[in-house]
């Protein structure tokens, strides 16, 4: 009896000693976003090394679209995720660890209606309309319907994801589309008899959102805080190397340097956390309460993490939260 209680308290000991004394944080994140230069953040500080620099092992994920990649957070199935409001605001009311740390960009003429063979947005009641619900697509076609009074009753919304939409026009399967560059540009190049029938300005600045598993951020507070400033350095390197982060992004998209050049303008790059940022989320907030898709009320003190972006860049947080 006595030399099985030593060799228990000897075995409690080695236990006690081998034990690690606190979590050991981890560098290595999975992040995901859509093809698209609203997202060019992910890809200039993964192609320029801007995430290695800051001892950040990062893999970068593409989706059909940046909000469709937003649904991985859930469950920390990825860490990190670029997409609209939408997408965000949803999926934090399935898990409460989805959280807002910044807005990564504001689109200018940036989402439009394409239409094939239609004069106009009154020629398009009646017909078919492809709709990528959930992303910036149909925050802008619900923003469109709202500002000018339409009955979405007098629209056949089908159901289509960004990079389907040209084909689907092209095959008939659709008479328009409700999209964000490079689709919009995209399209009017590939298809003939197309046009805009109409575009954002006057309905709705677009803007896109830096999104974290707020599990993984509380897990791993240093790495969480290293991810966030690379992702202003990598904006700052947009803004600074206009020329080098074109030709970065036209390689990762796939896109020709002159058209990209020209959407590049239409991008307001900044991480930044202000009134116009939460605004922006409320709008997209509203829609989803109007299409009775949301299961709950937004928790916007569990949703809008600033703490991040403060952490590294204070001047760029200014904003009262919602009640």
């Amino acid at each position: 009896m006595m030399i099985f209680k030593k060799i228990v308290a000897t075995l409690l000991l080695l236990g006690a000693v081998s034990a690690p004394s606190a979590h050991a944080e981890t560098n290595k994140m999975t992040i995901g976003t859509g093809v698209d230069p609203a997202f060019s953040a992910f890809y200039v500080a993964d192609k320029m090394g801007i995430f290695k620099k800051n001892d950040l092992d990062v893999d970068l994920k593409t989706g059909p679209s940046g909000s469709a990649m937003v649904g991985l957070l859930i469950q920390n199935q990825m860490q990190g995720a670029f997409g609209a409001e939408q997408a965000g605001i949803l999926n934090s009311t399935l898990d409460p660890n989805v959280s807002v740390i910044a807005e990564g960009a504001a689109l200018q003429r940036w989402f439009a209606i394409v239409g094939r063979n239609l004069e106009s947005l009154d020629s398009l009641k009646g017909k078919r309309i492809g709709v990528a619900r959930g992303t910036g697509s149909e925050i802008f076609w619900l923003a469109l319907v709202d500002k000018l009074g339409l009955n979405v009753k007098d629209y056949d919304v089908i159901q289509v994801d960004a990079p389907e939409m040209i084909a689907a026009l092209e095959r008939g399967d659709i008479d328009a589309y409700s999209a964000w560059e490079p689709w919009v540009s995209k399209g009017l190049a590939a298809i003939p008899d197309t046009k805009i029938l109409r575009d954002n300005e006057g309905v709705i600045e677009g803007r896109v959102y830096f999104y974290v598993n707020d599990g993984w951020v509380k897990a791993n507070p240093e790495a969480a805080k290293r991810f966030t400033k690379s992702l202003v350095e990598a904006t700052a390197a947009i803004n600074d190397k206009p020329e080098e982060a074109t030709r970065i992004i036209a390689s990762f998209l796939k896109l020709d340097e002159e058209m990209l050049s020209g959407m590049m303008k239409k991008i307001r790059f900044d991480v930044r956390l202000d009134q116009q940022s939460i605004d922006n989320l409320v709008i997209g907030a509203k829609q989803l309460e109007a299409a009775k898709k949301l299961r709950k009320p937004v928790d916007w003190q569990q949703f809008v993490k600033p703490e991040l972006l403060r952490s590294v860049a204070p001047d760029k947080v200014n904003f009262t939260a919602p009640q």
